[in-house]
């Protein structure tokens, strides 16, 4: 199969798998027809998306410190226009400080044996990524669960904290950014993971993202969306209500008066 599209079984292994990215839009023509993705629309969709992924070029630079697959789970981020996610151990990607992310990986250097341009390269991605739900064009639809265990872990220090609590009340406020927190002693469903359900236009189908060692598993099988999407739910029904969030975070920050450090 390999040789009629022109490239060794072994990369048509990894394009599957999703390690590698096609790199002209010939080879997934080609490819769509030797899978007999004959639907014009079908094909018009999945053409856009890869020239979408390909221009991105601005996550270049950041490759070489990215986990396999990430590359490709970014142009399909950039692609989408809902995101849906569940966060359990640490404040949302999108929602972090710039202080409260260079903490995260500087507390992981030592254990990981990363380099100090790791870091700051991690730390500045992952501040450019908030630009999807901050640009002012066609801005991405953001639904946020985190669990209380992710906003009381303490990252950095107590000013570190302060400030993401008011960042993330700041984001909340935006129209297209809703926020909710699933508080300890409420008894409900809980994911063991963190989890992201991005949804595209032009029904194109849903993906779903999960956090693996060194990498993520990024997938559009039905039944793994399907329980993503029920888990989401279920959770979003026990939450507190948006509304709540930014009396939630004052709270945590009133306790700290009551412990010594």
């Amino acid at each position: 199969m390999g040789q009629q599209l022109g490239f060794s079984h072994t990369k048509l292994g990894r394009v599957e798998s999703g390690d590698i990215d096609l790199p002209r839009t010939t080879d997934l023509e080609n490819l769509m027809t030797l899978y007999d993705v004959i639907d014009k629309g079908d094909r018009a969709t999945l053409l856009q998306l890869h020239r979408e992924s390909l221009s991105k070029d601005p996550w270049t630079p950041f490759k070489a410190f990215m986990p396999s697959k990430m590359p490709t789970y970014r142009g399909l981020e950039e692609a989408s226009n809902v995101m849906r996610a569940f966060q359990p151990d640490v404040v949302f990607g999108m929602f972090q400080t710039e202080d409260y992310a260079r903490a995260l990986f500087q507390l992981a250097k030592p254990v990981d044996e990363t380099t100090s341009e790791f870091v700051e390269t991690n730390t500045k991605m992952r501040l450019e990524r908030k630009e999807l739900i901050t640009r002012s064009d066609s801005p991405l639809e953001l639904r946020v669960i985190m669990d209380e265990a992710a906003l009381r872990r303490l990252v950095g220090g107590h000013e570190i904290m302060r400030a993401q609590y008011d960042e993330i009340i700041e984001l909340s406020k935006l129209e297209n950014v809703t926020v909710q927190i699933l508080p300890n002693d409420v008894v409900t469903y809980r994911a063991r993971s963190n989890f992201i359900i991005l949804d595209f236009p032009d029904e194109v189908d849903p993906v779903v993202r999960t956090d693996l060692p060194d990498t993520i598993s990024v997938t559009d099988a039905p039944r793994a969306v399907g329980k993503a999407v029920r888990g989401f739910d279920a959770m979003r029904e026990s939450a507190l209500a948006p509304a709540m969030t930014a009396d939630f975070l004052y709270q945590l920050t009133q306790g700290w008066k009551s412990h010594r450090y």
